[in-house]
């Protein structure tokens, strides 16, 4: 029998691997799509799934199995897609309510995986999303990956762009000029090559914050060790994860953000640089072309550090190309839809995959 209250509301669940407070464009994306649900009318319930995604332990996966059972079999489920890609086949088995795929990026486009990982992950990402009813994406460009790489029918992909929030904290820039980097401590961020590049410009004027959790600790005791062999103790600090306040006060001080990144499914942290309007230094890769306003940044290839040293130097020093960039980074900033806008495309998707009747409250 289906329950009443099943019926009655608009309710889905959200599954989220780890802790959805981190400080990530994926978490981060999360976070306010469940907000902005609520706020919309939605019962949304959050599901923790454990930590150890996307390699998972045998007692994550049992765990996952036996929450998303529970799960009303006549409402949605939004699955982030970090926990998705990992599960196996009685995770999958366990599920009976109508799913709904969140894919930020493919998990085996992560940067620094074995031939053989990235290949299991492949497989297991094809054989799941087969399964589910729809998929949302952050971009253009990850559906097009699903498409031509997974074989995902373009019928079942929901382009919902990540919102923003147009209220912003506002301080004086700092001097000399901060560069900021925002992203989590693993490879595919790059923020090795960031150190590397900044190494070539020490005869300018620059301070340098990295902002991210150590989401590799081994990674993170490599950029600590690279930042102390280059003799950048006293210039680059490494933040680690800082608190929202913190952040928003980072973005206002700084005057160039920085992410030398090896793939972006999509890079909602472009998105609030450019309403900070801030100048961008980044890569050509995955999403980043189609998310960084032409005239805002300048975008090299990947994993080049004297290319990327080349772009931050004509920042600081061509006061005129700064300041043309700045514009053109606060008008595109000021053009980004809210976040309304992307609550509105998913609730449709959610709609069209609840099988009872939905009356309003």
């Amino acid at each position: 029998m289906i329950e009443k209250d099943c019926i009655t509301k608009r309710r889905a669940t959200f599954a989220v691997p780890g802790d959805i407070a981190s400080l990530t464009g994926g978490y981060s994306f999360d976070r306010k799509l469940i907000n902005g649900l609520r706020h919309s009318g939605w019962d949304i319930t959050l599901l923790s799934l454990g930590g150890s995604f996307p390699d998972p332990t045998r007692d994550d996966l049992s765990d996952a199995a036996r929450q998303l059972s529970t799960v009303c079999e006549n409402q949605p489920i939004i699955i982030d897609g970090l926990a998705l890609g990992a599960f196996d086949s009685t995770v999958m088995a366990s599920i009976s309510a109508p799913i709904v795929a969140l894919i930020h990026h493919p998990l085996a486009l992560e940067t620094g995986l074995s031939d053989s990982d990235r290949s299991s992950l492949r497989d297991s990402e094809r054989q799941n999303l087969q399964q589910v009813s729809q998929i949302l994406v952050p971009s253009p460009h990850t559906a097009n990956v699903l498409r031509t790489d997974y074989g995902v029918d373009e019928t079942r992909i929901t382009v919902a762009g990540p919102g923003t929030d147009h209220s912003k904290v506002s301080k004086p820039k700092v001097d000399p000029p901060l560069i900021l980097s925002v992203g989590i401590q693993v490879p595919r961020k790059g923020h090795d090559v960031l150190i590397e590049a900044l190494a070539h410009i020490k005869s300018l004027p620059w301070n340098a914050v990295i902002a991210g959790g150590a989401f590799s600790t081994e990674y993170a005791s490599e950029l600590a060790r690279l930042v102390a062999k280059l003799d950048l103790n006293e210039r680059v600090r490494i933040a680690g994860r800082v608190s929202d306040d913190e952040l928003a006060t980072l973005y206002a001080q700084s005057s160039i953000f920085a992410l030398a990144t090896r793939y972006e499914g999509y890079g909602l942290v472009f998105d609030e640089a450019m309403m900070h309007g801030l100048p961008i230094i980044s890569c050509k890769v995955g999403a980043v072309s189609e998310t960084v306003a032409p005239d805002a940044g300048v975008l090299v290839p990947p994993d080049d550090p004297l290319e990327f040293a080349g772009a931050l130097a004509k920042v600081l020093n061509d006061d005129d190309c700064r300041a043309r960039m700045v514009s053109a980074s606060a008008r595109a900033g000021a053009a980004l839809p809210s976040w309304a806008s992307t609550v509105e495309a998913v609730e449709k998707v959610l709609l069209r995959n609840t099988l009872t009747p939905v009356h309003e409250t």
